[in-house]
């Protein structure tokens, strides 16, 4: 037997990659090497565009436990610099915190519904390209195993079992200079302002802010309430040009106790957690800033911590990774079906890729700008001083949300909307939205004629087996455009605010549906 896809790794980004290839009609197998969900503290939430993706997907309210829409947060951070995002016209950053082992259940949840072959207990030892597909050489609970596939997806991490076998190098830094250390604990309400969660600490003449990194002279510290609700603080350490440390040794909470006082000059009340686990007592040495220099080889393609690794300051990994999927699945499916147009399932990495060198940027940037030293505190004042202008604050929160995207379609008509996000048209519609966000759930692309022509689904009569026809029209003159295409992942191939009957609109349309989706049947 020989799979259409194999993904291998279980973890967030694989398990979105799997319920993208099952509603595209592709049964994904997916190759787990854990025996069960790993229950360890890793990812705290979900920060950026990844918010709005999955709400399109229907899992918003599944993951957060409310209905959407999902609001943006007033206040963020940049290498601990506030920013204040409540005058911005269209404020991006919207963070949804929910620890990652439950991500991976309510996604594991779903690939199970839409009846993804989840294969744990399962471990890629080698593979073997050929013309026709991939051969898997695995382990498994009944040992040794081999199998064949069409294409191989390595969603296995930053220390990827496939790109190494594929032979893609993985080019970049490591700092080393600084170690890192976290840990779960108890802080007693005394030095906590019960109406802020500041820690005040009156004998240094401090009051340092929970959710931020907190740069103070010996380094940096971070502490918050994760997850919420648990009255358990999550605290951690940024220390620069340490005695080395010994790696093989465990981490200890009196470890982590001993790197607070030292960032602080001083000790600071807290014990360990009583209550059940787990918690998180880990430290690191070094962070690596890395990226594939390509995310495919033939039949082979990385996603995720595969194909790039960086900070987590800023919380952009998830972000980065789970909108990997998004953009690969639909593209990796037409390749399958045998409609792709010729250099679809090229422009995952053409897309994603400098999206990645972005968020290896600014990840760079924030961890150089907590380092100690007089000259990083004049360029943090002279950066906090920029700040203050509202265009700029808008710029960087689009940074750190990863909205600051305009894909290159492959043509320009000269529409601004042209290769970015779906618009925000639930204000404009009524019903009609209801059937727009329907057929975006089931990851379908959608040409949506906004007026009350009907010569639009005429006009795109060969592409009906591919792409769903939705006429929504609307006496709303605010619309931001009168047609638009939306590609399965959210994004905009093609917009006008033309007459959708005239030649030239067509002409544009024909382009747009050829570029993405195929030759006319």
């Amino acid at each position: 037997m020989t799979a259409d896809v194999t993904i291998v790794g279980g973890g967030p980004n694989g398990l979105l990659l799997a319920c993208e290839l099952q509603l595209a009609g592709v049964r994904p197998v997916l190759l787990e090497r854990l025996h069960a969900r790993s229950e360890a503290p890793r990812a705290n939430g979900l920060v950026g565009r990844v918010v709005q993706v999955l709400e399109l997907r229907g899992l918003y309210e599944r993951l957060a436990g409310r209905a959407g829409p999902a609001q943006p947060l007033p206040f963020y951070q940049f290498s601990g610099l506030p920013l204040d995002l409540r005058d911005l016209r269209e404020n991006p950053l919207h963070v949804l915190q929910v620890p990652q082992a439950r991500i991976e259940e309510v996604l594991e949840e779903r690939a199970r519904e839409l009846g993804v072959e989840i294969r744990r207990g399962h471990e890629l030892i080698a593979l073997h390209q050929d013309d026709d597909g991939v051969a898997l050489d695995t382990r498994g609970p009944q040992g040794a195993h081999r199998m064949r596939t069409r294409y191989l997806v390595g969603a296995d991490g930053g220390h990827s079992t496939v790109r190494k076998q594929a032979g893609i190098a993985f080019p970049g830094t490591t700092d080393d200079s600084f170690a890192s250390r976290a840990g779960h604990a108890v802080i007693p309400d005394t030095p906590l302002d019960p109406a802020t969660g500041e820690l005040a600490l009156p004998e240094l003449g401090m009051r340092l802010r929970p959710y931020a990194h907190n740069r103070l002279p010996n380094g940096v510290l971070t502490f918050a309430v994760m997850p919420p609700g648990s009255g358990v603080h999550l605290v951690a350490t940024f220390e620069w040009d340490q005695l080395p440390v010994d790696d093989s040794t465990p981490m200890t909470f009196d470890e982590l106790r001993a790197s607070v006082r030292r960032v602080l000059g001083a000790d600071l009340p807290m014990s360990p957690p009583t209550t059940p686990g787990p918690h998180l007592l880990r430290r690191l040495t070094g962070i690596n800033s890395r990226q594939a220099d390509a995310y495919r080889a033939d039949r082979v393609l990385l996603l995720g911590d595969a194909a790039h690794v960086h900070s987590a300051v800023g919380g952009p990994g998830l972000n980065l990774g789970m909108q990997d999927a998004i953009n690969l699945g639909w593209k990796l499916a037409a390749q399958i079906h045998g409609w792709a147009p010729s250099g679809l399932l090229d422009t995952y990495e053409s897309e994603r890729a400098p999206l990645s060198q972005r968020v290896l940027m600014h990840t760079r940037a924030q961890m150089a700008l907590m380092r100690p030293g007089g000259d990083i505190t004049a360029t943090r004042d002279l950066l906090a001083e920029l700040l203050g202008d509202k265009n700029n604050r808008a710029r960087i929160a689009a940074l750190l949300a990863g909205t600051d995207v305009q894909y290159d379609m492959g043509y320009d008509n000269g529409h601004p909307l042209v290769g970015r996000w779906l618009p925000d048209l639930r204000s404009h519609l009524t019903s009609s939205w209801t059937q727009i966000a329907e057929r975006l759930r089931a990851a379908r692309p959608v040409l949506v004629d906004l007026t009350a022509n009907t010569t639009m689904a005429e006009a795109a009569n060969g592409w009906t087996d591919r792409v769903d026809m939705i006429s929504a029209p609307s006496a709303d003159r605010s619309l931001p455009a009168s047609a638009i295409l939306v590609r399965p992942d959210g994004y905009l191939a093609w917009a006008t605010d033309d007459d959708t009957s005239g030649q030239s609109t067509r002409h544009h349309l024909h382009k747009a549906l050829t570029t993405w989706f195929g030759a006319a049947s």
